[in-house]
């Protein structure tokens, strides 16, 4: 790996943050069947701080999981009409010696536009999906990691209670397109506020979200009563990942009109 990139620590990969990270994502690979030998792996690198950190701990030595090998993947939303991020991210993806791929496209501005009558979040990350499988395919991959954390499959469980009215969530190995590929999120037993922290450690080029509403989403609602709840009951989100593993479904009422 080269180490040029400036600020970028990619030697010492020997701190308590980085170990305790890697014992909880291959814990979790492990745990869920994530990973087999000869995967070929589509990274999904947004230049957020999730993403950046969970591609950097994919390409580094394994204690636990078999051979693998990576393709990282940046999809520009259309936000950022002087592609500075662009720019930013490839340098970092460069840097970190792996295959990669960056794609252009406008879905962040028609999620946004008079095109798109639904939820802008919702166009958004379906558009999103399908190109990062349509690059995966392309690569030769047959899984694709997600950054997707421990707070995020809290947040989609009461997300899709409160708007959906069902109880789900994001699944740590979703089967999708008949078996095909698989969506991993092997970050499904980490703390959001832990990769952050690592991701600041490292000196990571994070790139700051230019999504208009970014800031007033659903998921940003959710978000902030979970810290609101948290303030009485530190155990909050831990309680309710659990209780996701708890269910007792002679305590559940059948499905009513």
């Amino acid at each position: 790996m080269n180490n040029t990139m400036s600020g970028i620590d990619c030697k010492d990969k020997s701190s308590k943050l980085y170990l305790h990270l890697k014992k909880w994502l291959e814990r979790a690979a492990l745990d869920y069947g994530m990973i087999g030998e000869g995967d070929r792996i589509c990274v999904g690198v947004s230049g957020g701080a999730d993403s950046m950190a969970l591609l950097y701990l994919l390409n580094t030595p394994m204690v636990f999981l078999p051979a693998f090998s990576i393709v990282a993947v940046h999809i520009d939303l259309g936000f950022d009409t002087t592609f500075r991020d662009y720019g930013i991210i490839e340098l970092f993806l460069k840097e970190q010696g792996c295959d990669y791929v960056m794609a252009t496209s406008d879905i962040g501005t028609m999620a946004h536009s008079e095109v798109n009558r639904k939820n802008p979040c919702f166009y958004c990350a379906k558009e999103r999906k399908k190109r990062l499988v349509e690059i995966a395919e392309e690569n030769g991959c047959n899984k694709i990691a997600l950054a997707h954390h421990k707070d995020d499959i809290i947040e989609t469980l009461l997300l899709n209670i409160f708007y959906a009215r069902e109880i789900s969530t994001m699944h740590p190995n979703q089967s999708i397109f008949k078996g095909k590929f698989h969506l991993i999120r092997p970050f499904a037993y980490i703390r959001e506020s832990l990769i952050k922290k690592f991701a600041a450690e490292k000196k990571f080029p994070v790139i700051v979200d230019r999504c208009p509403t970014s800031e007033q989403s659903k998921r940003r609602y959710i978000k902030n009563l979970l810290d609101d709840l948290e303030r009485d009951n530190r155990n909050i989100r831990d309680n309710i990942f659990k209780a996701m593993g708890r269910v007792k479904m002679d305590y559940l009422i059948k499905p009513v009109r």
